[in-house]
């Protein structure tokens, strides 16, 4: 009888010889495939999004991480604050970015209007989106540090310097503290105490800036609460800005129409460093002097701007956590903005978009419609002159 082999000497064995033996790596040599020829390419040519496809990037524009990805360079950066935990009646601005993005497929470098008598992306600037900021939804002291955190980031980053074959002017070095080009963002919130974080991330590069605040509400009313972070609401962000010295005494509401207690609020409005233009002094002393008083307290400071949705009317922006009857049109504002070309411009951005409450998209529409304004109003140094049509040249006045 043969003797019977112990199955642990069996094993190994086994192992020796796997050990031992030479195993090839399974490569896979291929010809480089000629895109060509293949059906779709042959008939149709390259793929490319249309308006209602393609990932969701505003306006098309290059897509990137840029917090985790430093080797995009840009000009201009388009960043999401989802974040609205401090909202004091309807939430649901968390969703605004994905709402302005969406709202803005239609958009495209196809960005020539007559009004404006330009288009963003032939005016020089490397334009990115940068993608949403992962915000705590749970702790707002954390989650306003990590908007300044992310904001302070992308705004030390070195700039693009440009579209290669057009000419891009230098806009912030003269402005910063340390003479350097810094980028500017535009951020998509969110509620309107994003703005706080921001003002903490600005000041760093360029100290205390003008305000350029178009909304229905002052924002500047006393905090209050018993907690620190309770003090921290979209209608106190302004005055805790004051606080810290963060805004100049050169700031100027734009639409305001809320209810207040009483003369009391617009008092101490002004000691936090607003003026204010109301939403019926369009009417009573028309669109250009409303324009003309806007610049003129700015002047030639720094100026960040920030637009609340609610700024529109509600009939025309419905989507939006505190909406006030009698507001202005979205053409009203499109103009204003347009006036406000050549300021010093560090920033901008958009806030209160909350899709849940809109119908047809329109809210959202309009925002990313007010983004486009924004890109060329960043990069033009004086306000568009009328447009020139032949229909008007020969009438009277």
């Amino acid at each position: 009888m043969k003797p019977i082999i112990p199955l642990y000497t069996l094993l190994l064995s086994l192992v020796y010889a796997h050990q031992t033996t030479e195993q090839a790596a399974f490569t896979s040599v291929q010809d480089p495939i000629d895109i060509s020829k293949e059906p779709w390419t042959s008939k149709y040519g390259l793929q490319h999004d249309l308006g209602f496809t393609g990932p969701l990037s505003f306006s098309h524009l290059p897509y990137a991480r840029c917090l985790q990805d430093a080797s995009n360079k840009f000009d201009i950066a388009i960043l999401g604050f989802p974040f609205d935990t401090t909202t004091s009646y309807r939430p649901g601005a968390r969703f605004g970015p994905a709402g302005i993005r969406h709202g803005s497929r239609r958009q495209s470098e196809r960005g020539y209007t007559v009004t404006w008598g330009t288009s963003p992306y032939d005016l020089g600037a490397t334009m990115m989106d940068c993608g949403d900021v992962p915000l705590s939804g749970y702790d707002n002291a954390k989650a306003i540090d990590q908007m300044e955190a992310a904001y302070s980031t992308l705004l030390m980053r070195p700039v693009s310097g440009g579209v290669a074959g057009r000419e891009r002017k230098a806009y912030t070095a003269r402005l910063a503290n340390d003479d350097k080009e810094h980028p500017r963002i535009i951020t998509l919130g969110g509620d309107h105490t994003i703005v706080l974080p921001i003002l903490r991330s600005l000041n760093k590069v360029y100290g205390p800036v003008s305000v350029i605040h178009f909304d229905a509400h002052l924002d500047t009313w006393a905090p209050r609460g018993t907690t620190a972070q309770e003090r921290i609401t979209h209608g106190s962000f302004f005055a805790v800005a004051a606080e810290e010295h963060l805004i100049r005494n050169t700031s100027v509401h734009a639409g305001i129409r809320c209810k207040m207690a009483d003369i009391g609020d617009v008092e101490h409005d002004d000691t936090v460093g607003f003026q204010i233009v109301s939403t019926d002094d369009i009417d009573d002393y028309g669109i250009n002097k409303v324009i003309k008083a806007i610049r003129t307290r700015i002047g030639s400071s720094p100026v960040y701007l920030s637009l609340d949705i609610d700024v529109v009317d509600p009939g025309l922006a419905p989507a939006t956590g505190t909406p006030e009857a009698g507001g202005w049109t979205t053409r009203e504002v499109k103009r204003i903005l347009r006036g406000l070309s050549g300021l010093n411009f560090v920033g901008a951005d958009i806030v209160e978009v909350a899709p849940a409450y809109d119908h047809a998209d329109i809210t959202s529409i309009a925002a990313a419609d007010i983004v486009y304004d924004f890109l060329t109003m960043l990069q033009t140094e004086t306000p568009p002159p009328p447009h020139d049509s032949p229909l008007f040249r020969d009438l009277d006045d």
